[in-house]
């Protein structure tokens, strides 16, 4: 497929999140406020909508950067993703190779935006057909561009988003939109509660262990720790599917690999499948 463009119209700035809080281990956190206030405070401000098309199976990674928030103390990370830049999605459909995903240097990413730490997700693999997003400054980390798509609450999470626990739900602030297309194959678990939660965000990490192809091959085998009464199936959708979270909070969960779900039916989509 060939190169995806981004269509620009002004939108108020929310607060939202394409990616899962699921990270490689590479956080560090420190105790206290910075000497002075980070550069990133101002990256979501004028955000502007952007669409992006053809997006299923690109490969990309986030960068969350983190600092307490000035008027509560709390920690909060921005959050910056390689997928949604002014370049839109190239026809590789890789936007963080490998080379340049090994080169960042973390530490020096906290000294020089002066943040409380520096923290990589990924490398993963985007299911979703499209996007449609709010975005801010485009920042560059090792050759690699990437936007401010969210700020997150990390609440009493001092140890950084490498600290999910898989299984278990979180809400988040999203405004983005997003959908899978009618013929394409999509993940799903299915809790003990009835709750159907849709695979979004397929983990690679720095050294993959599977292909995607492989992990649905495999399919229910997979999982070794599902929780008592959860199923794992595999299904093509047989008509369109579409998120667009009730209120501009989403529900999500990680999984024992580090992929990403979000919750399907009311409140976050047009059906659960």
């Amino acid at each position: 497929m060939g190169t995806a463009t981004a269509s620009f119209g002004a939108l108020k700035v929310g607060l939202l999140a394409a990616v899962m809080l699921t990270v490689a281990a590479e956080a560090s956190f420190a105790q206290g406020l910075p000497a002075a206030a980070p550069k990133v405070l101002a990256d979501g401000a004028g955000a502007k909508s952007g669409r992006f098309d053809h997006m299923h199976k690109t490969r990309f990674i986030e960068i969350f950067l983190a600092h307490r928030d000035a008027k509560s103390g709390k920690l909060v990370a921005e959050c910056y993703n390689s997928m949604f830049t002014t370049k839109g999605i190239p026809a590789t459909k890789d936007t963080a190779p490998q080379a340049q995903v090994e080169g960042l240097d973390f530490a020096k990413m906290k000294t020089d935006l002066g943040v409380l730490g520096a923290s990589l997700n990924g490398p993963k693999v985007w299911l979703p057909d499209w996007t449609e997003i709010e975005m801010g400054v485009e920042r560059d980390f090792n050759g690699i561009k990437a936007s401010w798509v969210a700020q997150l609450d990390m609440g009493d999470n001092a140890g950084g988003v490498a600290e999910s626990t898989p299984y278990k739900p979180m809400t988040i602030a999203r405004k983005s939109g997003l959908g899978w297309n009618k013929g394409t194959t999509v993940l799903l678990l299915d809790d003990a509660e009835g709750n159907t939660w849709i695979m979004k965000g397929f983990q690679q990490g720095l050294e993959p262990q599977h292909t995607f192809e492989q992990f649905v091959a495999a399919g229910a085998s997979n999982f070794k720790k599902l929780p008592p009464g959860w199923k794992f199936r595999v299904k093509t959708l047989d008509k369109n599917y579409i998120e667009v979270p009730v209120g501009g909070v989403a529900t999500i969960m990680p999984d024992e690999f580090f992929n990403v779900y979000d919750k399907t039916g009311p409140g976050m989509s047009n059906y659960k499948p």
